[in-house]
């Protein structure tokens, strides 16, 4: 199954955090729909972020390339104002065009407390979660928005990556304030860009993928991507997840879609497009873990993803 319908080719794409799980397979994704993806992120064959994690930029820009694209990994702390600065007047020179800007940096995994209310939430992790999964975004936005409104034809795409959909988080707790209030904050912050990039020619989403077989939820439950159904045998609404190659497929679809400025300010899922634009998983699977979670598991029946993927 092709990544999206359309080609990418010509078009030139940032990923800010895809070093790993989401970034890395929307990169890779939009590499096979042969677009130039810069892979920005911490974590370099030199040096290790603070999630002391093995994977890294330049792993990333190789699947890239090797997917059909061109991979450029770029060492960046999207926190720090003349990093971003220097990737994107980077980005300017060597190709003087940015047509999608993919937000993806989070890094607060190891930071959030399970319904840890606020005054028993370890306070400085709470506010190292804020700055790394809102603070970034908000500097690469400020800084590569600019490149993006001005490059030739228009049309430019920004994809904030978030948790969870407007809907589903409105009506529900997630996780502990630090936790909600970040993934909230990204679904409003693509509800502003609209407002800002619409009527500019260019469109911006909120898009979350559904629950995520990344490298480190993998790990967390003792699998591999080839024997994850074995981890269903201890949680059986893991039967429902994807891999990341699904909301990578979900953002080469939009970023190779012409009307795409349909979409503009809103919530998106990965099953929400996989329906639209008519893309599968790696398995030829197509999960909706969005309606999956509000109709199945959260009511507490039984693990059954009939009618679900």
């Amino acid at each position: 199954m092709p990544a999206a319908p359309g080609s990418l080719k010509g078009r030139v794409a940032l990923v800010a955090g895809g070093t790993r799980g989401a970034g890395r397979g929307i990169a890779v994704q939009l590499g096979a729909a042969g677009a130039t993806v810069y892979v920005s992120g911490r974590s370099t064959a030199g040096r290790r972020s603070e999630y002391d994690r093995p994977e890294t930029v330049e792993e990333t820009a190789d699947l890239v390339t090797a997917a059909g694209g061109q991979g450029i990994p770029v060492v960046c702390d999207h926190l720090e104002r003349d990093q971003v600065e220097a990737l994107v007047g980077r980005i300017d020179a060597e190709q003087g065009r940015l047509d999608v800007l993919v937000n993806d940096v989070w890094g607060g995994e190891r930071l959030f407390e399970w319904d840890a209310p606020v005054w028993e939430h370890d306070l400085d992790n709470g506010l190292r979660l804020l700055r790394l999964a809102v603070e970034t975004h908000a500097v690469t936005n400020h800084i590569a928005l600019p490149l993006l409104l001005r490059t030739p034809g228009g049309g430019g795409l920004v994809v904030e990556m978030t948790d969870g959909t407007d809907e589903y988080n409105r009506a529900n707790y997630r996780v502990s304030f630090f936790y909600d209030l970040a993934k909230s904050s990204v679904l409003r912050m693509a509800f502003a860009l609209g407002h800002e990039l619409g009527p500019r020619g260019a469109t911006a989403v909120a898009l979350t993928p559904g629950w995520l077989r990344s490298e480190m939820m993998l790990e967390a439950f003792g699998v591999a991507e080839e024997n994850w159904r074995e981890a269903c045998e201890r949680v059986p609404h893991f039967a429902i997840s994807e891999t990341p190659s699904y909301v990578g497929r979900a953002v080469a679809a939009l970023a190779a879609d012409p009307h795409v400025a349909r979409w503009n300010g809103q919530s998106l899922s990965s099953g929400q497009l996989a329906r639209e634009y008519g893309f599968t998983d790696l398995d030829g699977s197509r999960p909706d873990a969005w309606r999956y979670l509000v109709e199945v598991q959260d009511p507490g029946h039984p693990a059954d993803t009939t009618g679900y993927r």
